[in-house]
């Protein structure tokens, strides 16, 4: 009998496991497609979402062809500085004239950094900075062949620059719209940090229309900084600068510029001026050799909690117009001070870079739809004629260009009045200077070109068309704007 307790105690405990396992089974089989992990930190009875195991962000298949599309597209820009000075000889100029006996003393230096193909005929975008002091450019390609590069124009506004190269059926990159990008999207960085070519980095965008105050050039009032940037956590190094910003598609989105940093080496954050606006600026430079840029004719500021409440504004949203300038393209529209600007076109503007970004797109002569609140409170739209810095309307012509820029650098007239007192009769003063070879060699804005080749300058015509179209080499005269006479050798 003992032995026959134990059996059906043993009896009973088997069947007590199996009951639960059949349960388990049974709840199992009808619940197989929704195992998730329960969510415990939240109050409701949710579950957390599912995430990718393999290691990637989802999505991430996409770099190796938005790569690939890209990194034929991408050079790497190397550039040679040469500083030149000029010791004069008096006692053989007492004898043989202007110049004659004197020698150049030449300081060298080089740099490097990234750019992009935007057409199969040569065309390349990079950031200004990259070739503002460059007397020879070299460009490399991905296969490694080597041009000697121009400079077709620059912007330092936006921190652009197109060269030329001359080479054929190269590979140019798709252009993206970069008002359709996202923050969150995953973004590569293409270009050539610190002299390592062909390197891409991945990263999301972190904030769009971000000023950071980085062209903002004190010394230089015909310079109106216009910034705008794409944040991104992408990898950004010194040499990336120039290079591409590319969506999962293998679309241009944004030319890489600036990073930030205490070290000058990335730290958490680069900045990217956008596509849209980088299409504009390189089609003005590569049609005229200039920007053609319309302005509103307006003080602005983003809207602050004080600016709010001291003006009794509804919102935040929108940017703050605080004075309207006298005759230019937003007064001629009928735009008052203390309005709120709330759209450009259809396009919502809530900051300065924002408003700043879209404005930088037209050219003089457009016309923009504006919407606003007048500081009654009631909201319109005005109808706004872009103009020039000079307040005209019209384009100017490449022909009327070439009559006042050469060589990166534009030109003034001068007066009777000054010319008397700088002790000269004839010359021409630099009234602005971007990359190109004058500024190369040492001339600086302010500079008074006297004579080229001991011929006078009178004109601004005349000082152009010995630039544009002489060859070799000439000796420039000029006076510094301290009053200082030098001279210079240029070749051309």
């Amino acid at each position: 009998m003992k032995i026959s307790n134990n059996v059906k105690t043993i009896g009973l405990g088997l069947l007590g496991g199996l009951l639960p396992l059949a349960m388990y089974w049974a709840l199992l089989d009808g619940n197989s497609n929704t195992i998730t992990d329960q969510n415990l930190n939240s109050s409701k009875n949710s579950y957390a979402q599912s995430v990718n195991y393999n290691g990637l962000p989802p999505g991430s298949e996409d770099f190796v062809l938005a790569s690939e599309s890209s990194l034929n597209s991408v050079v790497h820009v190397t550039t040679k500085v040469v500083k030149t000075t000029f010791q004069r000889d008096i006692f053989s100029e007492f004898f043989y004239g202007p110049g004659a006996g004197g020698k150049e003393y030449k300081q060298f230096g080089q740099g490097s950094g990234s750019g992009v193909i935007i057409s199969g005929d040569g065309y390349i975008v990079t950031n200004n900075h990259v070739i503002d002091e460059a007397s020879e450019i070299e460009v490399i390609l991905n296969d490694n062949s080597k041009y000697t590069a121009k400079i077709v124009g620059t912007d330092p506004s936006t921190d652009l620059a197109v060269l030329k190269i001359e080479a054929k059926n190269l590979q140019a990159i798709p252009m993206g719209n970069s008002d359709n990008i996202r923050v969150g999207e995953w973004v590569l960085a293409v270009g050539n940090p610190f002299n390592l070519t062909s390197t891409v980095t991945a990263g999301i965008v972190s904030a769009k229309a971000r000023n950071i105050n980085l062209l903002a050039d004190r010394s230089r009032t015909d310079i109106v900084p216009i910034e705008s940037f794409i944040q991104t956590d992408a990898a950004v190094n010194p040499g990336n600068s120039g290079g591409a910003l590319v969506n999962t598609k293998g679309e241009l989105v944004g030319i890489n510029t600036a990073i930030a940093s205490q070290t000058g080496s990335y730290s958490g954050y680069s900045f990217a001026v956008p596509a849209n606006l980088v299409q504009k600026v390189m089609k003005d430079l590569m049609d005229y050799g200039i920007v053609q840029r319309g302005y509103l004719g307006i003080q602005i500021a983003d809207i602050s909690q004080e600016i709010k409440e001291k003006n009794k504004l509804p919102n935040t949203k929108g940017v703050f117009l605080s004075k309207v300038t006298e005759g230019g393209s937003a007064d001629k529209a009928g735009i008052k001070d203390e309005s709120v600007i709330l759209k450009i076109g259809n396009k919502e503007v809530n900051s300065v870079a924002a408003l700043q970004e879209e404005i930088g797109r037209r050219r003089p002569g457009d016309k923009v739809n504006i919407t606003l609140r007048e500081p009654n409170g009631s909201e319109t739209i005005k109808e706004v004629v872009l103009r020039n810095a000079e307040g005209e309307t019209k384009l100017v012509t490449k022909e009327e260009i070439a009559k006042n820029v050469s060589l990166g650098a534009t030109f003034e007239a001068l007066s009777s009045k000054e010319k008397k007192e700088l002790n000269i009769n004839s010359g021409v003063r630099i009234k602005t200077l971007n990359a190109g070879k004058l500024k190369s060699v040492g001339l600086i804005e302010g500079c008074i070109i006297t004579k080229i080749n001991n011929e006078s300058i009178e004109t601004i015509e005349q000082l152009t068309n010995k630039l544009n179209n002489t060859r070799g080499g000439v000796l420039i005269e000029f006076v510094t704007p301290s009053g200082r006479k030098d001279y210079i050798g240029l070749g051309l």
